[in-house]
């Protein structure tokens, strides 16, 4: 007697960490805002339930605490210790612009910087971003103390360089045809920024 074969078992999908949710919600961010960030839509779109969530997180303000974390480690920390690794001062800077620029054409990258700046004032964000925003300022200040500038005008130009990649990215989400739109033309774009920067 033949024996049917046994059906194959339910494979369950895969546990979610932690970090799953706060890229899902640094996404949501990017694509509507601080708002955008709601457990049951996020749930959906991972394919877990709400369970998964509280297993992780104590609530949303956990949640959005955790992006704020991970946006700060990977967006700024992340940026610093790959220019670091550079030896050469000027090629430093010139590095930290052209990364910052080039991240800027990656939509979701962009959309989250702008989200969080459309949402300064909220109590999460508010301290994150004012805390970013200081040590971005103050680590390319370091870079231009390093080419040999007083530290009155490496601040100058340090502000003037994070001024004009935010300005790049707020242009890059508001008016894309304004900004150069392929690699070529970035790194143009690149080198006759970091030329007027370091100008005398």
């Amino acid at each position: 007697m033949e024996m049917s074969p046994r059906p194959a078992a339910k494979q369950s999908a895969p546990r979610l960490t932690a970090d799953d949710w706060t890229k899902a919600a640094l996404e949501a961010i990017a694509r509507g805002g601080l708002a955008a960030v709601a457990v049951e839509p996020l749930a959906a779109g991972l394919g877990a339930t709400k369970g998964s969530f509280y297993w992780h997180f104590a609530n949303r303000d956990a949640l959005i605490e955790a992006a704020l974390q991970r946006w700060e480690t990977h967006l700024t920390d992340g940026v610093i210790a790959l220019v670091e690794a550079e030896p050469d001062p000027l090629a430093r800077i010139r590095l930290l612009i052209g990364t910052v620029i080039e991240n800027t054409a990656r939509p979701r990258a962009d959309s989250i910087e702008l989200g969080m700046l459309a949402t300064a004032d909220h109590p999460h964000v508010a301290p994150v971003l004012a805390r970013v925003t200081e040590r971005r300022i103050a680590y390319t200040a370091g870079l231009f103390e390093a080419l040999g500038l007083n530290s009155t005008e490496a601040h100058h130009r340090a502000l003037f360089a994070v001024s004009a990649y935010l300005g790049h990215a707020q242009l890059t989400h508001a008016a894309p045809q304004t900004v150069p739109t392929d690699a070529t033309h970035r790194r143009a774009y690149v080198d006759r920024l970091v030329e007027i920067l370091t100008a005398p």
